[in-house]
């Protein structure tokens, strides 16, 4: 019985699918330039679907993928209450989100503070367990113009190197929650499909933990 996976498109995806290649799976239509989303193995145990982040989430829980693959942070944001079961931390692709703002200047957190970032709900969840008064503003890219064109007062984002806050004259105020990428499986295929699930695991799980 076939295993559809739903990858998150980029850097998971490419990393799944050298996994998957590295453990014998011959995919004989997939390369990385291929503009192709669905790739099935030549044995006809898999077949992978590509779709963007946030879409993940929905192809498991609505059935139509057994599982899916794609960051946690994509979780919290945009299916924090998702019908599907967190299955395997892979340990790659991790990244954290941080509070950063302009570098030398500071930010008086006992006020009110207006906040820009690409994870609003992240953001504020992070705010009112700290018991901040915040106002959120949903951006869509270059999060870094906020608070120097007086946006806002903050940004939260994802921060790897910090090369371009530096760049851009910002700084990092605070690291708050680290993230990587999860396997979730849809409750009825993990059901079904048990055992071969448990093998993709543990087939992922191998070449990840080298990563």
């Amino acid at each position: 019985m076939a295993i559809h996976i739903a990858l998150a498109k980029g850097r998971i995806h490419k990393a799944v699918m050298k996994y998957l290649a590295d453990s014998g799976y011959e995919f004989p239509t997939y390369s990385e330039e291929s503009r192709r989303l669905i790739f099935e193995d030549a044995k006809g145990q898999l077949k992978v679907t590509l779709v963007k982040s946030p879409d993940v989430a929905v192809y498991v829980e609505r059935g139509a993928a057994d599982v899916g693959i794609v960051g946690k942070d994509v979780l919290l944001e945009e299916a924090p209450g998702a019908d599907v079961y967190e299955v395997m931390d892979l340990g790659i692709g991790c990244c954290r989100m941080a509070v950063a703002g302009i570098a030398g200047k500071k930010v008086d957190m006992t006020k009110r503070i207006t906040i820009g970032t690409k994870y609003p709900r992240i953001a504020r969840s992070y705010f009112e367990a700290n018991h901040h008064s915040v106002d959120i503003i949903k951006l869509n890219g270059s999060v870094e113009l906020a608070p120097i064109v007086g946006l806002s007062d903050v940004i939260v984002d994802i921060v790897e190197t910090g090369n371009t806050l530096k760049a851009n004259g910002l700084e990092v105020l605070n690291y708050f929650m680290d993230f990587s990428a999860r396997m979730i499986c849809n409750p009825v295929s993990f059901k079904m499909k048990y055992r071969d699930i448990q093998l993709l695991m543990d087939v992922i799980r191998q070449h990840s933990m080298k990563a």
